[in-house]
């Protein structure tokens, strides 16, 4: 075989050189940190603590591939994942959007998260501090750089003599790579191997590899390092990019937990087992990691959101003028407004519900809108209402705390239910105000006992469908907060 023309095999006959050597070159710079801080004494907090908790708290970084918000709604490879172990755990999850590797370990180890959810690569360094779950992937760390001008109409051999293929031309270029992570542990080792220094830059801790990679596309960085995969969904956006020349042997990618936490690590691995023999693991891959739409919607998308970077909707500002009318947060009126119609004001429910805050005829009526799929319209009557919901049970609370909760919940299923609810949470000895309380006995409405009880007038109730309404809006608010700001 012509090792000339076959770098990648040429790259690999140096690593496996390097196992029976050993370099005589003597590094003197410093090398930039691929570790994390060490936390002798990490807090114990394990799968009992979270469930008790109700809610599992997971570190994660925002990108095309990991976790997003696309027009209101959070997607992603890895939020999908967690979604369904939360589920299956029977607990609330809570995103927190941590772009610095080495603060997201630091969290980990103070009890701030229970897991981070990165596409991490096992290291030995790494394995000394956390234990890690199944590796639900595999990967080779590559190196990105920009194609030159007109390289459609370039041959793959010329291609090749102007792009860098054998890794020994990378001595004495700057690479700039992801903060905290292990590319530099492979460049590092790639230094080793090759004999001579690689200028490794290591970039903010607030900047993703996906921007990295937009530099390298724009030229404003000559090289970068990614995930072969995350390159690949890359490329679709910038084909201008090159990932063909690895740095790295191919990486086992998984999840971190803290060596305090070996139920929650069972359970996590019980999980991945799950998803990867069903098949879904490989239909969420094929969506986030095979397909150009997700990068497209990240980079191009004026309602993809991230840290007030961009908008939620065409509706925020009207969003925003009606929550001031309510002293909302006009984040939480937007997740509202999702919940309802998903931003969508020509949405319609098969009970005849329509527009943005999906208002019924006789509502809209009560309130003179005449038009439902008008945005402004439909705002205003949604929010008039609200605010009619919220007098109404001001004169009927003493202690407002949950007053919001009562209010959505009403929005979705009327008052009526949820005076029922609150009358048997006063039977049973139990606080009327406290919407924790009266949720119970909403979801205990849809069984005999308790809608044939005498304080209830109503009756039946699915209740279930409120509380998740409430709970959904709720639990989206917060991921909004997080990264719209």
């Amino acid at each position: 075989m012509n090792f000339h023309s076959s770098p990648t095999n040429l790259f690999y006959i140096i690593l496996l050189f390097t196992f029976f050597s050993i370099s005589c070159s003597k590094k003197t710079k410093e090398v930039p940190s691929s570790g994390i801080s060490t936390y002798p004494h990490a807090v114990s907090i394990d799968f009992a603590d979270i469930k008790e908790r109700n809610e599992l708290r997971v570190a994660v970084d925002y990108s095309a591939t990991t976790y997003f918000l696309y027009k209101g709604q959070p997607l992603g490879f890895e939020y999908e994942l967690l979604k369904r172990f939360a589920k299956n755990m029977g607990v609330d999850l809570k995103i927190v959007v941590q772009p610095s590797i080495k603060e997201s370990f630091s969290k980990l180890q103070r009890g701030e998260v229970d897991l981070i959810a990165y596409p991490l690569a096992i290291t030995p360094n790494r394995k000394e501090q956390v234990n890690f779950t199944k590796h639900y992937k595999t990967v080779r760390q590559m190196l990105i750089q920009k194609k030159p001008n007109g390289w459609r109409k370039i041959n793959p051999y010329d291609m090749n003599k102007i792009l860098i293929r054998n890794q020994v031309n990378l001595l004495g270029e700057k690479v700039h790579v992801l903060n905290s992570s292990s590319y530099i542990e492979s460049l590092t080792s790639l230094e080793k191997q090759i004999g001579g220094e690689i200028d490794i830059i290591e970039d903010s801790a607030t900047i993703e590899t996906d921007e990295l990679i937009k530099r390298v596309s724009t030229g404003q960085y000559k090289y970068t390092v990614a995930d072969e995969n995350l390159a690949q969904a890359s490329s679709f956006y910038y084909p201008n990019i090159d990932f063909e020349t690895p740095v790295s042997f191919p990486t086992r990618i998984a999840w971190a937990v803290r060596k305090t936490s070996p139920v929650l690590l069972d359970s996590l691995n019980i999980n991945i087992g799950k998803v990867q023999k069903s098949g879904l693991l490989n239909i969420l891959y094929k969506k986030y990691y095979q397909s150009s739409r997700n990068f497209k919607i990240v980079a191009d998308e004026d309602y993809t959101s991230h840290q007030g970077k961009k908008g939620l909707s065409p509706y925020d500002d009207i969003i925003k003028s009606n929550a001031k009318r309510l002293n909302w947060d006009w984040l939480l009126l937007a997740s509202m407004v999702m919940q309802e119609s998903h931003f969508d004001p020509k949405a319609k429910s098969w009970v005849g519900a329509q527009g943005l805050l999906q208002l019924m005829p006789a509502t809209a009526t009560h309130f003179g809108i005449n038009n439902r799929e008008d945005p402004v319209q439909s705002l205003k009557g949604g929010t008039d209402y609200l605010i009619s919901l919220e007098k109404r049970w001001i004169s009927n609370m003493d202690d407002t705390t949950d007053l919001r909760d009562f209010v959505m919940a009403s929005y979705n299923a009327g008052p009526g239910h949820i005076i029922d609810a609150r009358a048997l949470v006063t039977k049973y000895g139990g606080n009327r105000d406290r919407w924790n309380e009266v949720s119970k006995y909403l979801v205990l409405l849809s069984t005999k006992k308790y809608c044939k009880d005498p304080v209830v007038k109503l009756g039946y109730c699915r209740g279930e469908e409120p509380v998740n309404y409430v709970n959904n809006i709720s639990q989206r608010y917060i991921i909004y907060k997080d990264l719209v700001n």
